[in-house]
């Protein structure tokens, strides 16, 4: 993806995520969940596997040998730090990589 649509493409998210009221106010606020959400190996591992694919519930439990509330808790945590978004009218349910999972994986985390 080039300069340009990548940045198109966090503007779009951006934009999507305050008309939706998910923007955090305080900065402070965003970095303490964010840390606090990617300190666990479990999302981390998660955040991977939806680096180029959504996916289900079903098959990040599977995946990971997870229970179900397990996992629904992880991809909570995820998508309120805003490192995963869920795929619109998708069924079942789709997650995929936000704009900062990918910030994340590129910046922070070795792939």
């Amino acid at each position: 993806m080039s300069e340009k649509e990548n940045s198109t493409k966090k503007h779009e998210w951006l934009n999507r995520l305050e008309k939706e009221g998910r923007l955090k106010a305080n900065p402070t606020e965003d970095h303490k969940i964010g840390l606090q959400t990617m300190q666990n190996p479990t999302r981390r591992k998660i955040l991977k596997m939806l680096n180029g694919c959504p996916l289900c519930i079903e098959e990040i439990r599977n995946s990971l040998n997870l229970n179900s509330s397990m996992t629904k808790f992880h991809v909570e945590m995820l998508e309120n730090a805003l490192y995963v978004d869920r795929v619109v009218d998708s069924e079942p349910l789709m997650y995929q990589i936000s704009p900062r999972g990918e910030a994340f994986l590129e910046n922070v985390e070795e792939t």
